[in-house]
């Protein structure tokens, strides 16, 4: 304990979980962990070291964590630096404080990605073992049968192992909804070449609770509190009742 540490129902209210009082109520409900032990009233908390946890999702304390999500457009990689000079994602949104891709969007795919410095939602997000939902609009090279769509659905045979089970809808002929929860790398591309139908373009509408059919290519804006805590929740933990 220090004299920086803060009150944990500050930090809350200021996380936007309600008022101090409501705050409050949800530590006296038990509701609120702190290093993975029940917090009591008049918790103090190191908001640089503490993981605070609100019915079970982890919650980002640090007065400097930002969240931006980004609809990135062709030609710009997925980096925070590139030798080759390449534009990156990370020159599109604010130099300070310094954030870092949530995941990895090749060059030529379009579409959502989060940055952040938030390491532990990072981690969450991106590790395969919390099942976050990715969404792709996928336009393919001809017009897969009905077979290629099972096997899509079903999983396919990549040089690094068979892809977990996939749901695949055929929006026009050439054109699939792709919903995936794994990471591998150039995955979406590297399913559709493997039954025939190699990506001609490819945009990823949906990150988990994420979707935003209003930003434009190259355009970017900080997460809401709310989302923030809809990422938080889809990674661990059941909705706060406000």
């Amino acid at each position: 304990m220090n004299d920086d540490d803060e009150r944990l129902q500050k930090v809350l209210a200021r996380l936007g979980f309600g008022s101090r009082r409501l705050c409050e109520e949800l530590i006296a409900d038990e509701r609120v962990n702190v290093n993975g032990d029940t917090a009591v009233l008049g918790r103090r908390v190191d908001v640089d070291n503490d993981e605070v946890a609100v019915d079970g999702a982890i919650v980002g304390i640090r007065p400097d964590l930002v969240y931006y999500l980004l609809n990135k457009p062709t030609g710009v990689i997925t980096t925070a630096d590139d030798p080759q000079g390449r534009p990156t994602v990370v020159q599109i949104v604010p130099d300070e404080p310094r954030v870092f891709p949530v995941g990895r969007l090749d060059a030529d795919t379009e579409g959502l990605l989060l940055l952040t410095n938030d390491g532990t939602l990072t981690h969450r997000l991106t590790h395969p073992s919390f099942g976050v939902e990715k969404e792709y609009l996928t336009q393919v090279d001809g017009v897969p049968s009905r077979a290629a769509l099972r096997e899509l659905r079903e999983g396919v045979e990549l040089e690094d192992g068979k892809t977990s089970k996939a749901r695949v809808t055929a929006v026009e002929d050439s054109l699939l909804r792709i919903t995936i929860h794994e990471g591998k790398n150039r995955q979406v591309r590297r399913m559709c070449e493997a039954v025939g139908h190699p990506v001609e373009r490819l945009v990823r509408t949906r990150i988990g609770p994420m979707v935003d059919r209003r930003l434009k290519p190259g355009d970017w804006r900080t997460l809401t509190r709310e989302e923030v805590r809809s990422l938080e929740i889809a990674v661990g933990g059941d909705s706060v009742e406000r």
